[in-house]
């Protein structure tokens, strides 16, 4: 029988110094710039990266060809639980219903709207699925329809690198203008004119959103005026419109500071201002109201932030008011303005809770939800003038409900429960708990899990660990339908709130990022020993999950304690943290500064080098391991994934798996149509099963 050899990259050394510290890197010549990807006539470095990314795949392909038929089946089983003819509820907003559908057997959605009525006409404003035809890959970015309802603009990514071009349809007569703009974000914000709209462009080179622009219909986007750069490399830009309508803001984001300029929607020629200048640590974002505005900030220290107003007339700092109170136990999430309510989404002890508060007084209550784990958050909400406010409703074993509630009244309305197709989904069948597992410093970190309830929990029991843990990103406990597929196998999933996430509030994410770093990873460690020495597993059944930063977690926990992990899926994995930090032509590279630091900086250099997984892989035994990325992924490029994977083989002394998967036709996201993206699930699910000895 014919087999096939596992690539072997080839060596050629590149010498990387910093800080008199020599680092020598064997497959730095996998690095393709986007003209050397896309030259008509490739170069032989570009054939030759090509040619390897393609045998790693051939490689993938043959090792996991036993499993091809499991993986359809499996891919089938998801889809067989996906209610093919969905469409979103409707909401409301300046005279029309908005609805997004799909139709049977369609990968992509089909945009529509219906005035004043759902029992009017329906008016298809995109149907993706046309727009799409002849696409490896298509994404439709933000879309922003102008004020007197008859113009749309969306933006088109067909390479998954996140670079969009915006176009302009006239909805009267379904024609698309000759307007059109590239190399933008995907989104747009229209001026109250009906004529006039601003963007944002990115840096062609690092893909910085790093200037805004003011474009008139009918004319060249040449002509277009720039009205803002960005020129601090650390700070990234957008355009957007408060939910008043009254005002258009520019907001420049770092990771730890802001600055918002606003300009009235009347007048789209006239000059932005500044609403309060920039100043180191201070994070602010905006609502407007009336004739003020409300400030969801941390100014004062307030490190879980608060609720702040001041007058349109007066927007520096000094003139800003406390409206709800900073508070050590309770992190303050967003906030939603409505005509006679305020809506807090705030977070404590790791739980989400919807607040409303009426603008009198009179009323100041928390929505109640039953189970002791759960994910909620308030939806769109576009509306101003309305009682009604909508929010969605999940858990682990309850599928994802929209709701809408009247805050007068308190009724409540069921808009639309999940439907779980196949007819075998009872969610009496599962249950979901959180455990809370003493970290080495002695913190707590939570645990959440669920499984079927008649599986039995033992050191042979499967478990399925995913965590993120960066940028103060929370993953809540929400419902999964493709989860299901391991759950009815046997599996138990767990989801590890580890610190550089917000789920214990805003100091739970500064435990987890720049010199805390390695917090985020020793959490997860420690959780993954709890479920072992608690005999609920054992390293011969435990399996773990994570993706871009995420990634970089399976690398740094795979490199730390191999022998806790049978197999690891790292997808899209951050895990050549050195080399990417210290190269500012990459796209979020100088923006991260405040993440992870800046390894110019000697101290950063050798405390991110003391954990980069690239750079700290071994001559050792590792897991089984499974690591994906695209060819054209913006956020962690291909060639992270694809040098760790070259690395691993040649050190590693276990004859363990390890594969690397490369969609060639995608970026960060994975594949784009809702089937295809299940297919890539069915994969990885195929791995784990494999590993585990299912088989069905």
């Amino acid at each position: 029988m014919k087999t096939i050899e596992a690539p072997i990259a080839d060596k050629i050394p590149t010498e990387l110094v910093k800080h008199n510290d020599i680092r020598v890197d064997n497959y730095y010549w996998m690095r393709l710039s986007d003209a050397e990807k896309e030259a008509d006539n490739p170069s032989e470095k570009t054939q030759k990266v090509i040619s390897y990314l393609n045998d790693e795949n051939s490689f993938f392909k043959e090792e996991s060809k036993h499993t091809l038929k499991f993986q359809d089946d499996l891919f089938q089983e998801m889809k067989g639980r996906i209610k093919e003819d969905d469409s979103s509820v409707p909401y409301y907003k300046n005279g029309y219903y908005y609805i997004t559908r799909y139709d049977v057997g369609s990968q992509y959605p089909i945009y529509t709207r219906k005035k004043d009525s759902l029992s009017a006409k329906e008016e298809i404003l995109l149907d993706v699925n046309i727009l799409a035809k002849g696409y490896d890959y298509f994404d439709i970015g933000g879309m922003s329809i102008s004020t007197n309802n008859n113009l749309l603009i969306y933006g088109v990514d067909p390479t998954g690198r996140r670079q969009y071009t915006l176009f302009v349809k006239d909805l009267s007569t379904g024609e698309v203008r000759e307007d059109h703009i590239e190399l933008t974000t995907g989104s747009a914000t229209w001026a109250n004119d009906n004529q006039t709209f601003f963007y944002t462009k990115k840096d062609m080179v690092t893909l910085r959103s790093d200037k805004i622009y003011r474009h008139v219909l009918g004319t060249s986007p040449e002509e277009d005026v720039l009205v803002f750069q960005e020129k601090d490399e650390t700070y990234g830009v957008y355009v957007g419109k408060t939910k008043s309508k009254k005002y258009i803001l520019i907001g420049s984001y770092s990771t730890l500071q802001t600055e918002y300029q606003y300009l009235e929607t009347d007048t789209p020629t006239g000059k932005f201002k500044v609403f309060q200048p920039r100043e180191k640590g201070l994070e602010y974002s905006l609502t407007h109201y009336d004739d003020a505005f409300y400030i969801h900030t941390n100014k004062d220290g307030s490190t879980n932030f608060k609720l702040m107003k001041t007058s349109e007339t007066a927007t520096d700092k000094s003139n800003w008011v406390d409206v709800i109170p900073h508070r050590e136990q309770v992190l303050l999430e967003d906030m939603t303005i409505f005509k006679d309510f305020l809506v807090l989404e705030e977070r404590e002890n790791g739980l989400g809770k919807i607040r409303i508060i009426r603008w009198d007084q009179s009323q100041d209550y928390y929505l109640p939800f039953p189970e002791e784990t759960y994910a909620a958050a308030v939806l769109g909400n576009s509306e101003f003038d309305t009682p009604w406010l909508r929010f969605a409703y999940n858990s682990m074993t309850t599928p994802s409900s929209v709701i809408d509630f009247n805050m007068h009244t308190k009724e409540e309305v069921i808009k639309k429960e999940q439907e779980v197709q196949g007819g075998t989904f009872d969610k009496k069948n599962y249950v979901s708990k959180r455990i809370w597992v003493k970290a080495r410093d002695g913190k707590k970190v939570a645990l959440s899990i669920v499984h079927r309830k008649d599986t039995k929990i033992d050191e042979n029991t499967p478990i399925f660990m995913y965590a993120y843990g960066s940028y103060g990103h929370t993953i809540d406990d929400g419902f999964s339908t493709t989860r299901l597929t391991l759950l009815d196998r046997g599996f138990v999933f767990a989801l590890a709130h580890i610190r550089g996430s917000e789920y214990l509030g805003r100091p739970w994410y500064e435990d987890g990022k720049l010199l805390n770093k390695k917090n985020t990873f020793n959490d997860f460690v420690d959780c993954a020993q709890f479920l072992i020495e608690s005999k609920m597993t054992s390293p011969a059944h435990l399996y773990a999950m994570g993706g871009s930063a995420g990634g970089l977690l399976m690398g740094a926990i795979c490199n730390m304690n191999p022998e806790l992990f049978h197999g690891v899926i790292s997808a899209v994995p951050f895990v050549d943290v050195v080399t990417t930090m210290l190269d500012d032509s990459i796209p979020l590279t100088t923006g991260e500064y405040d993440e992870w630091g800046n390894p110019n900086n000697k101290e950063f250099y050798d405390y991110i080098k003391s954990y980069s997984p690239y750079d700290n892989i071994e001559a050792k035994e590792y897991p089984n391991l499974l690591v994906t990325t695209g060819l054209h992924d913006s956020q962690v490029q291909y060639w992270e994934p694809a040098k760790y994977v070259a690395k691993l083989r040649d050190y590693k002394t276990d004859k363990n798996k390890l594969y690397l998967h490369t969609n060639m036709e995608a970026g960060h996201g994975g594949a784009s149509g809702r089937f295809d993206a299940l297919k890539e699930v069915a994969m990885e699910y195929a791995f784990i099963l494999d590993l585990e000895g299912i088989k069905q």
